[in-house]
C-alpha cells in the first residue's frame, strides 16, 4: 500500500476547517518568575479539525468514502488551507552558473524576523517562474510531488529566481476511528476529526 495519495481532500469540507501552525516549546519557570524557553525544532507543524465543517449528508458521505480510501492514518493526502494557499514572487535562489534545480518555498517576514517554509505540493498549472522579475518562457520542469523546479538550461550567474504559485499541504488523518452520529433526520455530526501535517 502506498503511503501518499496525490489527491486533494474535499474542498467544500476543508473550507470550514479550523487550524493552523503549531510549535513545540519547552518552558521552564524559575522561582522568581523568570522564563527560559527552548524551541524543539525550527519548523511549525500544521494541525486542523474538520469536525464542524461537515454539515450535510452528502459531505458526510464524502468524508466516510475519503476516510476509508485512506485507511485512517495510513495514507497521506493533499489539503487546501483556505487561509494560506498562495505565494507571490518568492525568491527561490540566485543562479551560480551550475545549479539547475531550485526548491519552492514561502517566506514569512515580520519586521526583522523571517520564517522559511518549504513547499512540497504545488498545485498543477499554477506555478509561474520569473528570472530577474521577468516571466521565464524557457524550459522548466515542475515536480508537483516534491516542489522542486528544474531548468533545462543553466541559470545565469547572479540571476534571481522567483516563483508565484498555489500550494496544498501533505497531511493525514490523526485518527483511525471515524465517530459518526445521527442527531436527527438527515442531520449528522462527528467530533474530533483531526488532520496533521506530514513531514516529507
Amino acid at each position: 500500500m502506498k503511503e501518499f495519495d496525490e489527491v486533494r481532500f474535499p474542498e467544500d469540507i476543508s473550507y470550514g476547517a479550523t487550524g493552523g501552525p503549531e510549535y513545540f516549546t519547552n518552558i521552564i519557570c524559575t522561582t522568581n518568575g523568570k522564563e527560559y524557553r527552548t524551541l524543539n525544532g525550527t519548523n511549525s507543524k500544521m494541525r486542523y479539525n474538520i469536525s464542524y465543517a461537515v454539515k450535510t449528508s452528502l459531505q458526510m458521505e464524502k468524508l466516510v468514502t475519503f476516510f476509508r480510501a485512506r485507511r485512517g492514518r495510513a495514507v497521506g493526502f493533499r489539503l487546501k488551507d483556505w487561509c494560506d494557499y498562495k505565494a507571490e514572487m518568492q525568491l527561490l535562489g540566485i543562479g551560480d552558473g551550475i545549479n539547475k534545480a531550485f526548491q519552492l518555498k514561502k517566506i514569512y517576514k515580520s519586521e526583522e524576523s523571517t520564517y522559511e517554509r518549504i513547499i512540497y505540493k504545488p498545485v498543477i498549472s499554477t506555478v509561474i517562474i520569473y528570472v530577474n522579475n521577468e516571466e521565464y518562457t524557457g524550459g522548466v520542469e515542475v515536480n508537483h510531488q516534491s516542489g522542486e523546479i528544474k531548468f533545462e538550461s543553466t541559470v545565469g550567474l547572479g540571476d534571481k529566481i522567483f516563483a508565484t504559485f498555489e500550494f496544498d499541504l501533505p497531511v493525514r488523518f490523526d485518527i483511525d476511528h471515524l465517530p459518526i452520529s445521527i442527531d436527527e433526520h438527515n442531520t449528522y455530526s462527528s467530533k474530533n476529526i483531526n488532520l496533521v501535517e506530514i513531514r516529507l
